[in-house]
């Protein structure tokens, strides 16, 4: 059995990432895949306890990226690589990307610790393709804006939020071929037509 394909979906707060996850999983569903579609931090059920505490708990920032990896430890071994493994593929909204981009960027957390934690949890996998949606400060604030309760996170201020996008550019310039940088500022359906070119990339080169 042809072993499965791993897509992250990155961005900051407000840049649209997840409303595209649910028609790439059915772009790949209509192409016969199984398909898994799952989210950090969260994905298992010890990672969703996690989640609400990262998400709304005060806590030092080397706690907060060791409960971060924690949780990804969790969701490598119940669900990303069993999917891989059986020949599925796998669509996560947010992986260790996101850890470099808020906790390295925006918590400033040393790029070693993450980078050490990274090699421990996950040395062998990374995902195939990571789709980063991209939209300039004050785009992402303005969507953020709908009267809903934000997080800890969403909460932050303008400077934590241009280091977390100034670090995902960076790993997209570092990782070019993995990382694919979506304009994020264009129409849904433009946005929606270069998401599927670069997925059907990946499915045509597997």
């Amino acid at each position: 059995m042809a072993q499965g394909k791993f897509i992250s979906f990155e961005g900051v707060d407000g840049a649209g990432k997840s409303t595209h996850v649910g028609a790439v999983a059915q772009y790949l569903r209509d192409r016969g895949l199984h398909v898994v579609t799952t989210r950090e931090p969260g994905g298992t059920p010890l990672g969703e306890k996690l989640r609400e505490l990262l998400l709304h708990e005060p806590m030092h920032l080397e706690t907060e990226a060791l409960l971060m990896f924690a949780a990804r430890r969790e969701h490598i071994a119940q669900v990303i690589l069993p999917a891989i493994q059986r020949g599925d593929w796998v669509i996560s909204d947010r992986f260790t990307d996101a850890s470099f981009a808020y906790q390295g960027g925006g918590r400033q957390l040393a790029l070693d610790k993450l980078q050490s934690l990274e090699r421990w949890v996950h040395a062998d996998l990374q995902p195939d393709l990571t789709l980063l949606f991209d939209v300039p400060l004050e785009v992402a604030r303005e969507r953020l804006s709908s009267g809903r309760a934000l997080d800890k996170f969403e909460q932050e201020k303008d400077d934590f939020f241009q280091r977390v996008r100034d670090v995902y550019l960076m790993r997209a310039h570092s990782f070019p071929s993995r990382i694919k940088v979506i304009d994020s500022t264009r129409p849904v359906a433009e946005v929606s037509a270069q998401v599927e070119q670069c997925v059907t990339a990946l499915f045509d080169g597997q």
